[in-house]
């Protein structure tokens, strides 16, 4: 089968650290990646299923691997080679018919065929302590791990417990948002925002936008102010929902002028309540720090990678600072289940359930509809100007950019 594949290769790995600096596309072209025929995976146990790949996201996490941007906090639970891709919706074919499945791509105790953990057991599957034991080689999700293969080729395999069924009402386009939009959920879910005046948003790439969307179906009076560069970020902000959408620079001019902040150098009386670092750079943790609130909160929604940043404000302004990973399961009361479209399974509405978070994400995108925010997808052929255009995607008027992997060449849009 077609795929595009990863070698631990330190000469490669290194080219592509320098050419980083060049371009994304040199550093790629240069780096580990590389299209290539290989054999499909092999099912793991009778528990495993062999998928067809339809369409397949690029994320920016993926853009961080392959360019050596990201942290080397993940290389010991990482399985050589691999395929990339963990934002897929994929089909089987079966007698009574071709059925479309979106893929929650997390290598936990079920998949693995362990016992659950302690982290697994109490619904928080996203710190499963068992990502490097079990039938399957090491790796944190479908796409980081050998034995599985990812999304980025024409097959790969899953365990049956990670098969989410597409409704018929959704497009592909849709079905391949719902695990961004599950990891939003999450980030949404960290804090209850209830009482809260007004909250920031750094990033308007997929990360931020999909906040951006969830937020909104929570708390529907919220002041939301989201910072955004580009033209398409701006306007897909707007469609969202957001209160202002300003410049990055003056998102924190912004949350003063809100707040009725006294001013002092970086130093500040009051500020947006929570902020959501949805790039998780220095630069932006450094803005979150400086335009919160004292007593506020930062959750860091992007990946984050080796950083160094000044956190006297931190320290001096009480900030509590959050981590926010995937998804597991959410404790949801019945407003927020009605908010977000999720059908309400007990009677006494002052209880809360625990929902999978895949399941609220379907719930929500028969809401939203996210597909439109597929803006490009190509073919695995031209996986340079896909990774290419993915990496710039603001500047060069981009979202969400996919690989396309379905039969028909007029399902493709760029």
């Amino acid at each position: 089968m077609k795929a595009l594949s990863v070698e631990r290769n330190t000469r490669r790995f290194a080219a592509a650290k320098l050419m980083s600096y060049a371009s994304t596309k040199k550093a790629v072209e240069y780096g580990p990646l590389s299209l290539v025929e290989i054999d499909p995976p092999r099912l793991p146990t009778d528990e495993w299923i062999r998928l067809r790949t339809r369409l397949a996201g690029i994320c920016g996490s993926d853009l961080a691997s392959l360019t050596l941007r990201t942290s080397r906090y993940f290389e010991p639970i990482t399985a050589f080679p691999l395929t990339p891709g963990h934002e897929i919706v994929a089909e089987i074919e079966r007698a009574e018919g071709t059925t479309r499945y979106v893929i929650e791509p997390a290598l936990t105790c079920v998949p693995r065929g362990r016992p659950l953990c302690r982290f697994c057991s109490d619904g928080m599957s996203q710190l499963c302590e068992s990502i490097t034991e079990g039938t399957i080689d090491e790796g944190i999700q479908l796409g980081y791990c050998s034995s599985t293969g990812g999304g980025w080729a024409q097959e790969f395999v899953a365990h049956s417990s990670q098969l989410w069924a597409v409704p018929s009402a959704l497009t592909d386009e849709d079905a391949v948002m719902i695990e961004p939009l599950a990891c939003a959920i999450h980030v949404a879910l960290q804090l209850d925002l209830t009482n809260a005046g007004s909250v920031g948003i750094i990033g308007a790439g997929t990360v931020g936008l999909t906040t951006l969307s969830v937020l909104r179906q929570l708390y529907p009076d919220l002041t939301i102010v989201i910072g955004a560069r580009h033209a398409a970020q701006r306007n897909a902000a707007q469609r969202l929902g957001a209160s202002h959408v300003v410049k990055p620079e003056e998102l924190n001019r912004v949350g003063r002028r809100l707040s009725g902040a006294m001013v002092k150098g970086d130093w500040q009386s009051h500020g947006f309540d929570v902020i959501f670092d949805c790039i998780a750079s220095a630069d932006s943790l450094h803005d979150a720090l400086v335009s919160v609130r004292p007593r506020g909160s930062i959750v860091l929604a992007g990946m984050p990678a080796k950083t160094t940043v000044d956190l006297a404000p931190l320290w001096h302004q009480e900030i509590h600072l959050l981590g926010s990973y995937a998804y597991g399961e959410e404790e949801l009361n019945a407003t927020q289940m009605q908010r977000l479209g999720v059908a309400n399974k007990r009677v006494n509405d002052d209880q809360v359930q625990r929902v999978r978070t895949f399941e609220i994400a379907l719930a929500l995108m028969s809401k939203l509809h996210l597909g439109w925010m597929v803006t490009h997808t190509y073919p695995l052929d031209n996986y340079l100007e896909a990774i290419e255009r993915a990496s710039a995607a603001g500047r060069l008027d981009a979202l969400k950019v996919a690989f396309d992997l379905r039969r028909s060449g007029n399902e493709r849009k760029q």
